[in-house]
């Protein structure tokens, strides 16, 4: 008898290692980026969003590791963050990429590499929830 795709427990390897490396790159993002808010500096509306998408990411993403869901379940979820850190990093590479501040050059890398592991798990995903899906009839 052959294993289907729902009797798998947990996270494929790599889609374990994807989400470890999108959830500390939210940690990362997220406390640079409350230590400037914390300057109170009126910084603006980008850093609020980036922040606010660092923090429901950092949640979700943690929540995420505890559930053990099945691959093919959480694609919307993972297509839906990844379209968020897309604009926070458009928004960190707009704001922040003629400053002279390597803590502002941190955020735009580490919202990069989170946008880069999220797009990475929806192709991943994509692939293991369809590969299975094709039906095949037989030919006489």
């Amino acid at each position: 008898m052959a294993m289907t795709r729902h009797d798998r427990v947990g996270q494929p390897p790599l889609m374990l290692a994807s989400n470890i490396l999108v959830w500390i790159s939210a940690v990362i993002v997220m406390g640079i980026l409350s230590y400037f808010l914390s300057l109170n500096n009126n910084q603006g509306d980008h850093i609020i969003y980036e922040e606010v998408i660092a923090v429901l990411t950092v949640a979700f993403f943690l929540a995420a590791f505890f559930l053990h869901a099945y691959p093919g379940y959480i694609l919307l979820f993972n297509l839906i963050f990844s379209y968020l850190w897309l604009v926070a990093v458009a928004f960190t590479a707009s704001d922040f990429s003629h400053s002279h501040s390597n803590l502002l050059y941190t955020v735009e890398a580490f919202s990069f590499i989170a946008f880069f592991a999220l797009f990475f798990n929806v192709v991943y995903d994509w692939h293991l929830g369809y590969r299975g899906a094709t039906t095949t009839t037989a030919r006489v």
